[in-house]
């Protein structure tokens, strides 16, 4: 944990070493603060401020003034005024000196060490925007879990490049010139200082210096833009690749159909060869490679991946197959199991040693009549539950929907440990995207024990009991570094504000056109599968810590409909205007048909992030730092 209070550590250092004996003094609350000067407004306590704070932050805050006491007692009887109209409560101190000092001399409850600490980022925050930074001819992806690396996907998307994050304050000597807490984008016609065109022009290279430049595919081959794993430690990324197949290349009916539940190929299911890469990130080797050949893999924003410690699982839609690998400590992938046909390794070999087939039949199980072993898995569930009197019709409700339970195809994988998955199956019609919406369409959720070979649990999409503890035990589906301690996911199980928001949205459906109890659970329900490691961890998205409009940013890492004015961010305790990101304004007139979308690369503990801003061909990049005080 020494690594994720850098940041606050450096400014500490700075200020302990720097600090005044002149009085500690208060917040002050009083609302007469006349015409002074500037300068007798700071007094003493502004002095200390103005250190502390760049200069247009200081409006943010009450004027600090020399008089504790006299503080304390305004507030005490504005208080007890029935007069007043306003009940006034005194509030925590927006000082980063107070804290350090309080932090010195008191003595916290057993535990709360790291929410202690975790609250100076109110004072240390992303103060500058840089807008339209030039950058090299890549892709930006995401940090690293340890918050040392940086990846990126070059511009023919056959590379990866793996970059150096050198600290929130690397480039504190190309913006402690800069005035005001934006530095703007070029607009034709207007002439920009030479300071400003050299902070847009230097910035990507004072932060991000690159490292490796690895090469990993070839020919047509091209890595997806949106999928990347990374290991729990930060040595490893996991990135996939796919090559589309020329149509006039003719495939064996027996490579395209490998079992009894294989979909069936459309235009919008194409098959493809995909490849997936683990890499080294401090060397920059490529440790190993799995190839899937003709398959169908979601790749995007790890639909169809999941990583958890060790063990990866990957999802074929195209053969209903799920492959599990083990991560050694090399970064190579060890084949673990599959499950799919059969659920145990040494199943295939005992069926072909007893079933009474044909050898040509043996190799053919695109023709067999057999249920499908996972397939079975899910049946046999379902009819001991109507013989345990869990439905409502018993048996008769298994056999009435058999075909429907038959016709159920893999859509979504997760891993919520690394022995149970949880599955959604759906119809084929939405698994290909043939019609229909995900949330109109009966579908199953399934918790799957993997040493067992047992099916544990079986929700509906409209199950109140699962979205109970979906809404109870999130942090457990997220799982955001799941190893790694403390966490602080602020999640709708772990955060009030969070469980507020969600049931906000929740009472939202159900009051909606053509809406209700049911179709509000289906809904929220859809995000279940949760995506591997797409949350963000940065303390700036923590509601216990910061509020903000999640309309416009949100922890889940998905672009999302750019906002023609800043973000703004108050603290929680005290209400107050902290920062705002402002990605800037459109650069042209933008169609009806191409949204401004923006996406946010968050740092995992430093305020340090990146918005990526996407309009039809645009891509511009803008950097939210913090800009030192002078």
């Amino acid at each position: 944990m020494d690594t994720e209070y850098i940041a606050l550590e450096k400014l500490i250092a700075w200020v302990t070493a720097n600090r005044l004996n002149n009085n500690i003094n208060f917040l002050s609350l009083s609302e007469d603060r006349g015409e002074a000067s500037h300068e007798e407004e700071l007094g003493t306590g502004g002095a200390l401020r103005s250190l502390l704070c760049p200069p247009e932050e200081v409006g943010h805050f009450d004027y600090l003034t020399s008089d504790t006491e006299l503080n304390m007692e305004k507030v005490e009887n504005k208080s007890k005024d029935p007069d007043s109209g306003i009940k006034w409560y005194p509030f925590k101190s927006q000082n980063i000196v107070h804290d350090l000092m309080k932090r010195e001399i008191s003595h916290d409850m057993r535990g709360t060490c790291f929410n202690k600490a975790r609250c100076f980022y109110q004072q240390i925050v992303p103060n500058l925007s840089v807008l339209n930074v030039e950058k090299p001819p890549c892709y930006l992806r995401k940090f690293s879990p340890d918050g040392k690396f940086f990846i990126a996907i070059s511009y023919d998307q056959t590379s990866i490049e793996i970059f150096d994050f050198l600290g929130s304050e690397a480039a504190g000597d190309l913006t402690k010139q800069v005035s005001g807490d934006v530095i703007p984008k070029s607009v034709e016609g207007a002439s920009m200082s030479e300071e400003v065109v050299q902070t847009r022009v230097k910035i990507f290279s004072q932060f991000l210096q690159k490292r490796h430049v690895v090469r990993v595919t070839a020919g047509d081959e091209v890595l997806n833009r949106e999928c990347s794993l990374f290991t729990d430690d930060g040595r490893y990324v996991i990135v996939g690749s796919s090559h589309q197949l020329m149509e006039d290349i003719s495939s064996r009916y027996s490579d395209v159909y490998r079992n009894n539940e294989s979909i069936t190929p459309n235009y919008r299911l194409v098959l493809e060869d995909y490849t997936l890469f683990v890499i080294d990130l401090k060397s920059g080797v490529v440790c190993d490679r799995k190839q899937f050949k003709l398959d169908k893999m979601y790749l995007s924003h790890n639909q169809g991946l999941c990583l958890y410690g060790s063990v990866l699982a990957v999802l074929s839609v195209q053969q209903q197959t799920i492959h599990v690998f083990k991560v050694s400590p090399q970064g190579t992938l060890l084949p673990a199991r599959t499950i799919g046909r059969f659920c145990y390794d040494d199943d295939e070999f005992f069926y072909r040693q007893t079933a009474q087939l044909p050898p040509r039949l043996l190799n053919r199980p695109y023709s067999d009549k057999t249920i499908n072993s996972l397939k079975h898995r899910l049946l046999v569930y379902m009819y001991r539950a109507a013989l345990n009197g869990h439905l409502e019709r018993g048996t008769r409700a298994v056999h009435w929907a058999m075909e429907d339970l038959l016709s159920l195809r893999l859509s979504k994988l997760q891993l919520l440990d690394e022995n149970h998955l949880l599955l959604k199956y759906a119809m084929e019609e939405i698994v290909t995207f043939r019609n229909g919406l995900p949330y109109n369409t009966p579908s199953l959720f399934v918790v799957y024990n993997m040493d067992t070979t047992e099916v544990i649990a079986v929700y509906e999409h409209t199950s109140p009991e699962l979205l109970e503890i979906m809404e109870n035990f999130h942090d457990h589906f997220r799982n955001s570094w799941p190893h790694r301690q403390p966490q602080f996911p602020s999640s709708p199980s772990s955060s009030i504000h969070a469980r507020r928001i969600q049931q906000m949205f929740k009472t939202t459906l159900i009051v909606a056109k053509n809406g209700g109890q049911r179709e509000a659970i289906s809904r929220m329900l859809t995000q279940l599968p949760i995506s591997a490691q797409s949350y963000s961890c940065s303390p700036y998205l923590d509601h216990a810590l910061f509020s903000y409009d999640d309309k416009w940013i949100s922890q889940l890492e998905r672009p999302k409909t750019c906002s023609d004015h800043p973000i703004r961010f108050f603290t929680r305790d005290s209400g107050m205007l902290r920062f705002c990101i402002d990605t800037g304004p459109a650069e042209r007139q933008v169609s009806p048909t191409h949204r401004r979308l923006v996406a946010f690369l968050f740092h995992p503990f430093e305020p340090f992030m990146i918005s990526v801003q996407r309009t039809a061909a645009d891509y511009k990049v803008n950097f939210h730092i913090r800009k030192n005080p002078t």
